[in-house]
């Protein structure tokens, strides 16, 4: 009996940490595997690939439908549109007082202007907060990609120079990006067709979200080298980590918004680098390492910045 009353509580707490518990499982299981080569390098893709294709766009249709739209909704459309801005007129700074090439300064910009919204940020907002909460989530994450879509592109292939920056290449990016088409279609088929019989169904599947996503991060994450682009690295973290929601937070103050919304937008923009960020400084031989080792670190060091956002968001006065 006195067994039993000691470890109801325990049992409590472990009920309280489970999102806490997955992101560690993810997180360290895509890393174990990664380290004893237990599947193919590239295993990733396929996860990614489930992600981007099923899990997001079934993301969408659990909560967009449900969406209250009034004009508290603006931070959170507008937060990726703060982070990049500032991001970029940073790095532009930065640069120019280091006297970065323009390669490194494409890099750093592709770095600091985009937060891994989704295969993080979602995990961790389920663990800090609610999963209702996913419902304001997701619109900052649909504005973020839809940067990542434009304005990332127009980066990499304006520092890269190779070809130009075209209407066409960029409404292709952004129409093809399967969580954008999926958030069309959340958005529309509702209104058209009752589909509350799939609610089940799109609830199975945007449960895949967390655990996939923290696992393929943890199959990608690389530490190696870090000491020879430690001072860019964390000049990036103190923006991305640090000052980004700070700016975000600035606004929702003056913006007089709502605390549950302000708390989801901020803690977005505490995100640190997102992946596809990466991909595409591969894509276009913009510093790769720099922006790999830029993202691995970030996802640590985000754990710890992002309790820190979460203490200070808990005291904030409005």
């Amino acid at each position: 009996m006195l067994l039993c009353r000691v470890s109801l509580p325990l049992q409590n707490k472990i009920r309280e940490m489970t999102n806490f518990l997955i992101i560690g499982l993810g997180l360290i299981a895509g890393r174990l595997f990664r380290y004893f080569k237990a599947i193919p390098a590239d295993n990733h893709k396929g996860i990614n690939a489930w992600i981007l294709y099923i899990a997001l766009p079934a993301v969408s249709f659990k909560y967009l439908p449900k969406v209250q739209w009034t004009t508290d909704m603006i931070l959170p459309a507008i937060t990726p549109i703060i982070v990049a801005l500032g991001g970029y007129l940073a790095v532009s700074v930065y640069s120019k007082k280091k006297n970065l090439s323009v390669n490194t300064e494409g890099a750093m910009k592709l770095a600091a202007g985009f937060c891994n919204t989704s295969f993080i940020g979602f995990p961790l907002i389920m663990a800090y907060y609610s999963e209702q909460d996913l419902s304001v989530a997701i619109i900052t994450d649909q504005v973020s990609f839809m940067l990542v879509s434009t304005l990332a592109i127009t980066t990499a292939v304006t520092s890269s120079g190779k070809g130009k920056v075209t209407a066409s290449l960029l409404l292709r990016k952004l129409f093809t990006f399967p969580p954008l088409i999926g958030c069309i279609a959340a958005l529309t088929l509702p209104r058209l067709f009752d589909m509350s019989a799939f609610d089940d169904f799109f609830d199975k599947l945007a449960g895949t979200v967390g655990p996939l996503a923290l696992f393929s991060v943890g199959l990608q994450l690389r530490f190696d080298g870090w000491q020879e682009e430690i001072k860019n690295i964390l000049f990036i973290h103190g923006y991305k980590l640090l000052v980004a929601p700070a700016l975000v937070l600035l606004v929702a103050y003056f913006m007089k918004a709502p605390h549950d919304i302000s708390k989801i937008s901020v803690f977005e923009a505490a995100m640190p680098t997102l992946i596809t960020s990466g991909i595409i400084a591969e894509e276009y031989n913009l510093n790769p390492k720099f922006v790999s080792l830029t993202i691995g670190t970030g996802i640590i060091l985000g754990f710890i910045t992002t309790g820190f956002w979460y203490v200070v968001l808990k005291m904030a006065p409005y």
